[in-house]
């Protein structure tokens, strides 16, 4: 069985459950409006100090200085305006702002340059504070914040564990380190 926060999700009314559960998507949905709009639509009761303290959290306050109209900046229809990290930061400003108990990454950093992704895993120390969070995650540096990592292949968990105990392991997840250590190797040192 399942549970969270050691309430089995056999027990607890779908309604329950999605009252409490956030999720940020690998393609968040924005709509045609404002960043203060499309921030705002996790709670339609929040000030505009609080929409305000949802973006700062995120680090979206670099975005809206750099445009003339600040939270009032339009986005265009799916975010076509904005950049994947900018998009990204919009969606978690809105899951800040709505403030589950339970938050759903789903790749959430998956299509980010480096720059957005450092911002992004900024960004996620604020908003996964004092919560439940489940990671979708290919990349590595997105995996290791996690607290437990369940290495799924072909739909099943085949691994399950701390980043260290998956290492000493020495399977499919150590694989994946290693691949990774030797490719950072290769880097230029600038990125």
């Amino acid at each position: 069985h399942v549970t969270i926060d050691g309430y089995d999700l056999r027990d607890v009314s779908i309604d329950s459950l999605r009252s409490q559960l956030g999720v940020v998507p690998q393609e968040p949905f924005l709509f045609n409006g404002t960043i203060r709009d499309n921030v705002a639509f996790a709670r339609r009761d929040a000030t505009d100090e609080e929409v305000m303290d949802a973006c700062r959290a995120v680090g979206l306050q670099g975005l809206m200085d750099r445009m003339p109209d600040g939270m009032d900046t339009p986005i265009h229809e799916r975010g076509a305006s904005l950049s994947a990290g900018e998009r990204q930061l919009v969606a978690l400003a809105r899951a800040f702002l709505a403030r589950p108990r339970v938050l759903v990454l789903d790749e959430a950093t998956s299509n980010l340059d480096l720059l957005s992704e450092s911002v992004i895993e900024q960004a996620l120390d604020s908003l996964l504070e004092g919560r439940t969070a489940i990671l979708i995650a290919h990349r590595l540096a997105t995996a290791m914040r996690a607290d437990r990592i369940a290495v799924v292949d072909d739909g099943r968990i085949v691994e399950h564990g701390t980043h260290d105990e998956l290492v000493a392991l020495g399977g499919h997840y150590a694989d994946m380190v290693d691949t990774w250590l030797r490719h950072a190797e290769h880097l230029p040192a600038d990125s």
